[in-house]
């Protein structure tokens, strides 16, 4: 039997996607606008400065993206062409292959990390008192906690 939404968790799902449109949008125009570069780039970027030696096996960089592999594939030759990502083989595992953050990368990262931070600030964190913070935090913690169990 289907569980049907009743009126308030239908206007709860819909502000649910609106709101989460409307900031991943906002977000990408802003970095689109000042770094010339999408929020998917960037999260590949912040992901390859904060792994060790600035580099992961494309695998777990698709993984912790989010990403499907040939997606991922697509945007790290982008990343070349920027010059702001290598790939090199996998020393263990000759299919294998890593990206790497290049200098040139990590400082196109930093150049383009303080606007992005301020723009999460002002367009999340600005609007919420610091319970409504909390909450957020508890309420995505539980659904990602529920939506990563196999």
């Amino acid at each position: 039997m289907t569980r049907w939404l009743d009126p308030d968790e239908q206007h709860t799902w819909r502000a649910f996607l609106a709101a989460s449109r409307a900031l991943m949008d906002t977000l990408d125009r802003e970095l689109q606008r000042d770094a010339g570069m999408p929020h998917a780039y960037y999260e590949i970027l912040v992901r390859l400065s904060e792994a060790p030696e600035r580099r992961l096996r494309m695998s777990e960089l698709a993984d912790t993206t989010g990403s499907s592999r040939s997606r991922l594939s697509h945007a790290v030759a982008r990343l070349e062409a920027a010059g702001w990502v290598r790939r090199e083989d996998c020393p263990t595992d000759r299919r294998g292959q890593l990206a790497l953050l290049t200098d040139e990368g990590f400082a196109t990262l930093a150049a383009a990390a303080p606007g992005h931070v301020e723009g999460v600030r002002r367009h999340l964190f600005d609007p919420l008192s610091p319970a409504q913070v909390d909450q957020l935090r508890r309420i995505s913690e539980a659904l990602t906690d529920h939506l990563s169990r196999p």
